[in-house]
């Protein structure tokens, strides 16, 4: 059979090229495509085993979870190129990325009253993951003196704090406003060195090039993307700025999930890496430590070496703001 004759029968049906859609997208599993179809689960798993099938959607297994995005390579992307363009101005298919975006924002908010309500325990919580390791000393002992350093998804601040001894100026995110008062409540900041700023890692409230230091720790493992954390990084750090990521190495337990709402189970070295060096940095340095519970922690240090546009990032503003009668709507 001709390969493209493949694709064609497999994008033949609405469904599935409304699915393929969202999933140029976003990666996402079973259960949200559900919800953002409004249809049954037996029918879109029919639907997500065709497009599979044919080349044009890659899937991944992480614990219990299955997730499904579309091919990043090979023919299949080829062919999602050379047609997506059509897609862009297609209102019915904006309606399902406006739905899907709608549903994203409502779980983002519930994740941020869910740290809100643990800020008190936070420093507990985190030793359940890494143990007696000192993340803090260990970041401070790679990192040089810097002008401004960025503590992306900083918490309560203990890491922050000390980034405090190293740089001039030093700026925390956050999306939880309670996480960033427990923060503001341990330091006395006469000298206006350290700035606090709500935001997600995803759409940093920073300009670009603001930073010549930047770490996400144990922060990742919570986005739909990784990737477009790290390419905000990118953009938020100068040209030979150094990003130190910590995180989970890859792992089984479903119990991170269950308890710290967790939506990666740790990340392969080939992920990191890939993700990385997608995003315009050259890997310095990865480094294991035991965490809890036979957890492994791994350091990571990239330092941009360019610029890069991220294409996959969705202006979320942008889409709702055309579809006012569709968010009045719901």
């Amino acid at each position: 059979m001709i390969e493209s004759v493949k694709y064609f029968k497999a994008l033949s049906d609405e469904t599935r090229l409304r699915l393929l859609n969202l999933l140029i997208h976003f990666e996402l599993n079973v259960n949200e495509i559900t919800e953002a179809m409004s249809m049954g689960q037996s029918r879109i798993s029919r639907h997500l085993k065709i497009l599979t099938d044919s080349g044009l959607l890659d899937w991944r297994r992480d614990g219990l979870w299955v997730f499904y995005r579309s091919a990043r390579e090979g023919n299949g992307r080829e062919f999602i190129n050379s047609i997506s363009a059509t897609f862009k101005n297609d209102y019915d298919l904006k309606i399902d990325l406006s739905r899907l975006l709608w549903i994203i924002e409502e779980k983002s908010r519930a994740k941020t009253e869910f740290f809100d309500s643990i800020a008190p325990d936070w420093d507990n919580i985190k030793k359940d993951i890494t143990g007696s390791l000192d993340i803090t000393g260990q970041v401070l002992d790679r990192i040089r003196s810097a002008d401004t350093a960025a503590d992306l998804g900083c918490g309560t601040g203990e890491l922050l704090l000390a980034l405090s001894k190293k740089a001039r100026r030093v700026i925390g995110v956050d999306k939880s406003p309670k996480m960033l008062a427990q923060l503001k409540s341990r330091f006395d900041d006469k000298n206006g060195r350290i700035d606090l700023r709500i935001g997600a890692i995803e759409h940093l409230p920073m300009k670009d090039g603001e930073a010549d230091t930047a770490v996400i720790n144990m922060v990742l493992h919570h986005l739909p993307s990784p990737f477009n954390g790290i390419a905000e990084a990118n953009r938020i750090l100068k040209t030979g700025g150094h990003l130190y990521i910590i995180d989970l190495d890859k792992h089984g337990s479903e119990k991170m999930r269950e308890r710290y709402g967790h939506r990666w189970l740790g990340f392969s070295r080939d992920d990191m890496e890939n993700w990385l060096e997608s995003a315009g940095f050259m890997i310095n340095e990865r480094a294991g430590f035991k965490g809890a519970g036979g957890m492994r922690i791994i350091l990571t240090h990239g330092i941009k070496e360019k610029n890069i546009s991220n294409l996959n990032q969705i202006n979320i503003k942008e889409i709702y703001n055309e579809h006012e009668d569709y968010k009045r709507s719901i």
